[in-house]
């Protein structure tokens, strides 16, 4: 197997060395990447045979969203089989078939792992339902009798981050009401009981399955939330999701969580390859995430708190700081990243006024967002550590913002007091050709529509345009693996700036990003590397143009 292993950077202890420290790890989203066998739904076999277009792009690793047997209550987060693969993805010869295919290009394969719930259809929770209280199997999940005087009240007033309370009452075999389970998001994914020793030794198997499968590691979906606080305690508010990510609550974050993860770093450290983990980890601070990423625990945690930064350049260098300072004590590399599968594509998030969130359901100014995005596509490839590039955004695509409410499957979409409810937009199928009834996804058209004029943002339209977002992406990846200043480390250099413009430097680099609306006049900082948008250097010093990153080599 050819893979990219990078250098060990000077700044990073010994006890977390390893590709993961500099990798560009590209996000699958297999239901709308590409359609193999032509039933308007993505499958391992379509992203099979776009992986050569994967390596192409230069990234190192593909991480894919959940695969598994699942009755898609939730895209696959709702997990019924976690061994087996769900038909409308294909089979596990086609996944063994990816796996071998993916090594033999030199790329890692990362999969998703959810071990927060299961599907209400796994077959755990089935038959603790049928069996009724008393049944071993419900010591596995949170059952608990409901308050008042005839249980009628949940046990506790925690609320779903889809909305609504986040338990639901079950019906005895005899036609009686019965207990409630928990649940922190839809009803059709119960809560497993990490307390229980049968779900920690369940959890060790399928982590040994798919690493024997030849995974090189795995994505930890809502790795903060196993642990629940002793006696599940009342939250006391009824105002939680806005508390969500800024306060320890007692259903997430909890310090059980981390025993958890030291006994899956003995799993993965037995494995050759250099396997890992990563946290989907919402947290208060950077430096509770810090705790997912310590030597014995996982290699890699998501910044959602980067990724929740606007355009600003005084915000970013803030948050830049926090998180290098947050994991240079624990050795692990920072993460870097812009969109994934559950918020609005940053090309449309940078294209609205700031403050609105990371779920919009606006446009806003189009050809604003695409040049934001693209500088903050730059600043992000220069920074130390490991980005995440999300399907799609090599593209420069924007969500689709226009949907109507009757194809819309965001669960959280149908529960009025959840979030937003419009992931959806980020989820529609990628345009591969310029024409085509799916603009070459699949001959089978796409399970979420796609807009007219997709196909002038697909691959085809883009490749070998110069200046295009694709081609951008492209040389933007490649500089960053071949410049030695450039990718593994912990450290920046911030040099004076004239207000909205960072400049940042790294052993023979520099790059300068000018978040405001107006060109500002600065320094010439060597020879252009790359930059977001064309720039003219005419002596000592240039015009930076308005929302535009130009990297130099010095």
């Amino acid at each position: 197997m050819t893979q990219h292993l990078a250098a060990p950077s000077a700044d990073a202890p010994a006890h977390q060395t390893g590709w993961w420290q500099d990798a560009v790890i590209y996000q699958v989203y297999p239901r709308s990447f590409a359609d193999g066998n032509g039933d308007g739904m993505g499958d391992l076999a379509g992203v099979r045979g776009r992986l050569p277009y994967l390596k192409d792009l230069g990234v190192d690793a593909v991480w894919l969203s959940p695969f598994y047997a699942s009755p898609q209550a939730d895209a696959g987060y709702d997990v019924a089989d976690y061994r087996a693969i769900d038909p409308m993805f294909g089979t596990l010869l086609d996944a063994d078939g990816l796996i071998r295919d993916a090594h033999e290009l030199g790329l890692r394969i990362i999969v998703d792992l959810v071990p927060n719930h299961s599907s209400d259809r796994h077959e755990w929770f089935r038959r603790a339902l049928a069996e009724g209280p008393g049944s071993a199997l419900r010591d596995r999940y949170h059952f608990r009798p409901g308050k008042g005087s005839d249980g009628e009240l949940p046990p506790n007033d925690w609320e779903s981050v889809f909305g609504g309370p986040a338990w639901t009452r079950t019906t005895d075999p005899d036609g009686t009401p019965g207990d409630w389970y928990l649940h922190l998001f839809a009803p059709e994914q119960p809560d497993f009981n990490w307390e229980h020793p049968a779900v920690a030794d369940e959890f060790r198997s399928i982590l040994r399955y798919w690493l024997d499968m030849g995974v090189d590691g795995f994505r930890v979906d809502v790795a903060h939330g196993l642990v629940k606080a002793e006696g599940l305690p009342d939250l006391g508010t009824h105002d939680q999701l806005k508390l969500l990510g800024n306060d320890v609550m007692p259903f997430f974050d909890q310090d059980g969580v981390h025993e958890i993860y030291r006994s899956w770093r003995t799993i993965l450290d037995e494995y050759p390859g250099d396997r890992i983990a990563v946290a989907e980890a919402w947290t208060p601070t950077v430096e509770r995430t810090a705790n997912y990423v310590r030597p014995d625990e996982m290699h890699q945690a998501f910044n959602f708190q980067y990724l929740s930064t606007g355009w600003d350049a005084a915000e970013l260098r803030a948050v830049i700081d926090a998180s290098l300072d947050a994991m240079r004590p624990v050795g692990a590399p920072t993460t870097w990243v812009l969109s994934n599968h559950d918020v609005t594509r940053h090309a449309t998030r940078f294209a609205n006024p700031p403050g609105l969130g990371n779920q919009i359901r606006s446009a806003g100014d189009r050809e604003l967002g695409l040049r934001r995005a693209r500088a903050a596509t730059l600043l992000m490839l220069a920074l130390p550590g490991s980005a995440y590039v999300y399907q799609g955004e090599e593209l420069g695509l924007p969500d689709v913002t226009d949907l109507p409410d009757e194809v819309r499957q965001d669960p959280s979409f149908f529960r009025a007091a959840g979030q937003d409810g419009f992931r959806d937009g980020c989820r529609v199928p990628i345009p591969w050709t310029r024409e085509g009834s799916s603009y070459g996804f699949g001959s089978g058209g796409s399970w979420l529509p796609q807009p007219s004029g997709w196909g002038e943002l697909s691959v085809q339209a883009q490749t070998g345009v110069e200046g295009s977002t694709l081609e951008l992406y492209r040389a933007a990846i490649a500089a960053r693996r071949a410049h030695p200043g450039l990718g593994a480390g912990s450290e920046v250099e911030w040099l004076d700036a004239p207000e909205g413009v960072l400049i940042l430097a790294r052993p023979g680099f520099v790059c300068t990003v000018n978040t405001t609306d107006s060109p500002v006049r600065i320094a010439v900082r060597g020879s252009v590397l790359l930059s977001s948008t064309p720039v003219v250097t005419d002596g000592a010093e240039f015009e930076l143009p308005a929302d535009t990153t130009v990297w130099w080599t010095v």
